[in-house]
């Protein structure tokens, strides 16, 4: 029977954290796809499912492009579409995630 295991460690994810955060606002926001990313891969990678582990293959870049595209509909739709950044961003990180073996 395979279990289901989460191997990452606490300094290792602090730091990230901290290091994501300085980055972010160094450059005001500007960053902050890649600095997702970088989080995203690190909680994905130091998890197994079911004995298969867990590999994450967004980049910065193709979220950065999500993300002026969700910009342009809030501001289009006058907030009305920040309600599905959410769940867009969440489809977007599935779509970019799959199983090492």
């Amino acid at each position: 029977m395979y279990t289901s295991d989460f191997d990452g460690g606490l300094l290792e994810y602090v730091a990230i954290i901290i290091g994501g955060a300085i980055i972010s606002v160094l450059t005001l926001g500007i960053a902050t796809p890649w600095v997702m990313c970088v989080i995203y891969r690190w909680k994905i990678d130091h998890t197994v499912i079911e004995g298969r582990r867990l590999r994450f293959h967004g980049t910065g870049s193709s979220l950065f492009g999500q993300y002026i595209k969700w910009i342009l509909l809030i501001i289009i739709t006058l907030g009305i579409y920040s309600f599905w950044v959410g769940i867009k961003l969440e489809q977007w990180k599935v779509r970019h995630t799959t199983f090492v073996n």
